[in-house]
């Protein structure tokens, strides 16, 4: 008899060691097993071979057919353990299939010959990068959109396989896949290239992870974060796609961020590491940068051509004509002309509360010439609006520099990190105007004021609401060939897409996203901004931009608008240097629920003044009550924990009290 330290992999288990089982047969470290656990089935992997124990052991339920894990992935499963703390059981969940069911071990099939799809000529920035992506090691590919970083991918991914390695590829989010998958089938076939996410049925899943155990020749798979996980050997290649996405974030125990776990991955198999993206994080451009990294620019279109920009200030109704020619007199290079609209002026709104005259316009012109328009809504963006209608005036936290969030039941405006509040002042405090604009538009009010405008278009609405027949990846294909006249969506429509048909985007609020009392709210809206206008210009046609905002000269917009990332990059570092926010300090945020608002307070305070002691290096703000301040039921308050040890803030979460949640590098604090 052979006695084992297994590794349970099952939600319900809290405990933090590995668990003792028996069994008949030798097994390896890192063999897929069947335990028993409180009488319920689940999941386990075999972690090392013990002597025979003192108390009575369970004996295993079943082992499954298939290679025991890489010995990469036990090592990694170790490390995660160590950097984001979580109860072992949701660890281990991470590294093992789906189900408990085994499917039956089949032998691995040749490839079938395939014959790889011809591709456009590599640009010159494309083959500067390749030449400069070499060997092991971290590289920051900052490409605009268009300049082809799929491509850039692709190349490396055949350079692993050339080398007998295997590649992984990682998307922020399931919609961005399609585009991804299709351009790899092309080039590998269907034999190489895997798509794990969660949107497959849990058996489809289980049966692509067994085959992947047992592959013995190399493979790429794409898929969103939990595609970490895979178990493949022999690793050469890691690319981040979309790296800035704070979909890489897992949200649930553990709260892992996915470019770290795969920069650790990339680093046990010795691989090559590449985070792309126009509008990289300012966490690993700073990193970049103090660590000495390649930080390699892509600023040209992959399609051969540049962009020509002009910029057109809304003001009256003159300007809201619709340009004519949008193409250079001289040439055939595609023109991206960015109109912004104020949005206090209510006579340039005289059609539509919500979609100014100027973007109506270049709709109707893009409807007329058998075009598509894009609308855009910020996803985050359900807290309700407070500004000044007159001259953009919000109200800041003299703490924090965040916005302050408007409480109705209470009439009181609060920071939600360090829990100052204030009244709601009855005037500007800068201009004295009494209008004080409370309010939010959604996607769905969007589609409305559309039909009444354009009775005959066909729309097209894609947000997190959209049942799975309605879901982006869906209809990528339909899309690019022109189903729908106008799209309107939230984030997830500025991502990836290109659309040949497409002329007009519109950005129905930019503020949105900055009125997120949010340390990240420049940076998310820098990105999103970025990402939207990336749309179009992008090679196929000209572009009209119509951007609709309260603050018209916001430096964060201006920056977003016209590529001026170092400029962004500079104001933002300072500002979080100023505030003791990453990339300068490590967070912790703490969470704790109880049945009133006043014992939550009172649990929260007890704690923040229990940690001042232990921990004086530590900066603590709070408590204040949470963005979301009830849930299921009880409330919600947190405390906001800032140190320069990050190891410090990993000794509080193991002395947390009972009753308290935690995120450690949370990349929100809502």
């Amino acid at each position: 008899m052979y006695y084992y330290e297994v590794l349970v992999g099952a939600m319900a288990y809290h405990g933090s060691e590995a668990l003792t089982y028996s069994a008949s047969k030798q097994l390896q470290p890192g063999a897929v097993v069947r335990v028993s656990l409180r009488e319920r089935s689940t999941l386990g992997l075999v972690l090392r071979t013990v002597v025979k124990p003192s108390f009575d052991v369970k004996p295993l339920g079943a082992i499954a057919p298939f290679p025991p894990l890489p010995a990469q992935n036990l090592q990694l499963l170790a490390w995660l353990r160590a950097y984001y703390p979580a109860p072992l059981g949701a660890v281990v969940r991470q590294f093992v299939p789906p189900t408990e069911l085994f499917p039956k071990p089949s032998e691995v099939l040749a490839p079938t010959p395939h014959k790889p799809a011809s591709l456009p000529q590599l640009s010159p920035d494309q083959e500067r990068a390749l030449a400069t992506i070499q060997g092991p090691g971290t590289f920051l590919l900052h490409g605009i959109t268009g300049s082809g970083k799929s491509r850039v991918y692709v190349e490396l991914a055949a350079r692993a396989i050339a080398d007998g390695k295997s590649a992984l590829v990682l998307t922020p989010e399931i919609g961005l896949t399609a585009q991804l998958t299709a351009t790899f089938h092309k080039t590998f076939g269907h034999d190489v290239v895997y798509v794990l996410h969660s949107q497959l049925t849990a058996a489809q899943r289980r049966n692509i992870w067994y085959e992947l155990l047992a592959r013995t020749t190399p493979a790429i798979v794409i898929g969103p974060r939990s595609a970490l996980f895979s178990p493949l050997r022999n690793l050469g290649l890691v690319v981040l796609d979309e790296s800035h996405d704070n979909a890489y974030k897992n949200e649930s125990a553990p709260h892992y961020q996915a470019g770290r776990v795969a920069a650790k991955l990339a680093q046990l198999h010795d691989a090559t590491m590449v985070l792309g993206s126009a509008t990289p994080a300012i966490e690993d451009y700073y990193l970049a940068q103090a660590k000495d990294r390649p930080i390699i620019e892509m600023n040209e279109l992959a399609m051969g051509t540049d962009i020509r920009m002009t910029n057109v200030e809304v003001s009256g109704k003159a300007a809201a004509q619709p340009v004519v020619d949008t193409r250079d007199s001289t040439s055939d290079t595609p023109v991206r002309t960015i109109e912004i609209v104020d949005m206090r002026k209510h006579e340039l709104f005289s059609r539509s509360p919500l979609l100014s005259n100027a973007l109506i316009a270049r709709i109707a012109t893009a409807l007329e010439n058998g075009e598509q328009s894009l609308l855009y809504l910020n996803r985050r963006g359900t807290a309700n609006i407070v500004l000044c209608n007159a001259c953009g005036w919000q109200s800041l936290c003299p703490n924090c520099d965040l916005t302050l969030t408007y409480h109705g039941d209470e009439h009181v405006l609060r920071c939600h990190v360090c829990g100052f509040s204030s009244g709601l002042p009855t005037s500007c405090p800068v201009c004295q105007n009494t209008e004080i604009l409370f309010k939010s538009v959604g996607t769905k009010a969007v589609m409305d004021a559309l039909k009444k405008l354009f009775p005959a278009a066909r729309l097209q609405r894609f947000d997190t609401d959209a049942k799975k027949a309605e879901r982006l990846e869906q209809h990528i294909d339909a899309l690019q060939t022109g189903s729908a006249d106008i799209i309107v969506g939230t984030q997830m429509i500025g991502k990836g897409l290109d659309l040949p048909k497409l002329s007009v985007v519109g950005i129905v609020n930019a503020d949105s996203s900055l009125l997120i009392p949010d340390y990240t709210a420049a940076e998310q809206t820098y990105q999103l901004i970025s990402q939207v206008v990336g749309r179009v210009g992008r090679g196929h046609r000209a572009g009209t931009v119509v951007v609709q905002t309260y603050d018209p000269k916001n430096t964060t917009l201006d920056a977003a608008l016209h590529r001026k990332w170092q400029h962004f990059y500079d104001a933002e570092l300072a500002e979080r240097r100023s505030y003791h926010f990453p990339p300068f300090t490590y967070l912790l945020k703490l969470r704790v629920l109880r049945a009133t608002s006043k014992s939550a307070e009172k649990a929260a305070s007890a704690l923040a003044a229990k940690l001042e002691q232990a921990f004086p290096t530590a900066i603590i703000e709070g408590p204040a009550p949470s963005f979301h301040p009830r849930e299921r039921g009880k409330y919600s308050w947190q405390l906001l924990l800032k140190a320069p040890s990050r190891q410090l803030l990993v000794d509080i979460i193991a002395g947390l009290p009972s009753g308290w949640s935690y995120d450690i590098d949370p990349t929100n604090l809502l």
